[in-house]
């Protein structure tokens, strides 16, 4: 059966290929940059967070969270600028890779991802905080090292 054919809860399988490329991908043309991938959990969740919405024949979030040194990275190579240029610029940066990036993935999974619309990206920051999208959700996620710091992706859907 053709992947776009087939619900939802049944496409999660084959996602995390799917949502690797597409993070490679943004990573590569959007920032010059290739990923190393992380295969031990993370010590500590990420300083900042970027979240985007999904409604329609999908419902959740997509999340990239990362150190606050891979969001100054972020915004160094989006912008052309020193990372010691870098001011609330990186916030931005970060919700803008995460867009990004949901697009991308959203583009790769055919007729559910036409089907399905983004939100703006919403940007959390600290020290001591939790991102809980969904009580329901099935997650996919992937972790990668970008110039040597961690970014997490993640792409949670309502059941």
């Amino acid at each position: 059966m053709p992947l776009t054919n087939r619900p939802a809860c049944q496409v999660r399988e084959d996602w995390g290929p799917i949502l690797e490329s597409a993070t490679r991908e943004v990573f590569g043309m959007m920032l010059g940059s290739d990923l190393e991938p992380v295969v031990e959990p993370a010590s500590r969740p990420g300083e900042v967070t970027a979240v985007v919405g999904l409604a329609g024949e999908l419902c959740g979030a997509f999340i990239v969270r990362c150190t606050v040194r891979a969001a100054l990275s972020m915004t160094s190579a989006m912008l052309g600028i020193d990372e010691e240029a870098v001011t609330d610029q990186a916030w931005d940066a970060v919700g803008e890779v995460c867009n990004m990036t949901a697009g991308n993935f959203k583009a790769k999974l055919g007729g559910i991802g036409d089907r399905c619309m983004l939100s703006v990206p919403t940007i959390v920051s600290g020290a001591d905080y939790t991102v809980r999208s969904l009580a329901d959700g099935s997650a996919t996620q992937r972790d990668f090292l970008f110039r040597g710091e961690r970014v997490s992706v993640c792409v949670e859907i309502h059941m």
